[in-house]
């Protein structure tokens, strides 16, 4: 029995640190992508409030797969395949979400900055 608890404990262990590695990991990408989209469009209230986001979804997210993956499996092997799986898909999934927000910030202010250039174009 101790065995077992032992291995358990292990398991939650790497869980915890493999966890937050990944939230890390996203943290840091989130942040190069939110710098691209502070200097392309000059917002840092944007930027911060992308980043916020990113961060939240994937760190609540990591919380709700390591708590699953405790409560589901029993095999020490499973618990470990699924726990790399779902972190990352969640790690992709934080990426890609980041990427389309800097895309449409991008393209937001492109058409802005269009916008007023032709306006101005016209009254000169």
């Amino acid at each position: 029995m101790t065995k077992i608890q032992r291995s358990s404990e292990s398991i939650s262990n790497s869980s915890s640190t493999s966890s937050s590695s990944s939230s890390s990991s996203s943290s840091s990408s989130s942040s190069s992508s939110s710098n691209i989209s502070s200097s392309s469009s000059g917002s840092s209230s944007t930027s911060s409030s992308i980043r916020l986001v990113v961060v939240v979804v994937v760190v609540v997210a990591v919380v709700v797969v390591v708590v699953v993956v405790e409560v589901v499996s029993t095999v020490l092997v499973v618990k470990v395949v699924i726990l790399v799986v779902v972190v990352i898909v969640v790690v992709v999934v934080a990426v890609v979400v980041t990427v389309v927000v800097v895309v449409v910030v991008v393209v937001v202010v492109v058409v802005v900055v269009v916008v007023v250039a032709l306006k101005y174009n016209f009254q000169a």
